[in-house]
């Protein structure tokens, strides 16, 4: 299965959790609402959850695989950065003058 899209659907600046992400995979299936949460001084992904009645969570979707979830976490992460970069430019541009 090929990671075919990341979309940073929603970034925050405040609190441990920095982004909202949508993935898809070989063009056909999308998972919503994986998070990007920066705690204890790094960055990980937090897969789409519900909250169960005794309180805990438990995760809708999932990776099984160790392999497949490092490759989901570096696809989102490095989604993540480029557009965290992308934003910190857009902060600094300067719209030239027209003549």
């Amino acid at each position: 299965m090929e990671i075919t899209d990341v979309k940073i659907r929603k970034m925050f600046d405040k609190g441990p959790m920095k982004a909202i992400v949508s993935v898809t995979f070989d063009g056909v299936l999308a998972l919503h609402d994986v998070k990007v949460i920066f705690a204890r001084d790094k960055y990980f992904i937090v897969m789409p959850s519900r909250k169960n009645p005794d309180g805990t969570y438990r995760d809708i979707a999932h990776p099984i695989q160790s392999e497949f979830r490092s490759k989901l976490e570096k696809a989102v992460l490095d989604a993540y950065f480029e557009e965290k970069d992308c934003r910190k430019a857009a902060e600094f541009y300067v719209e030239p003058m027209q003549v």
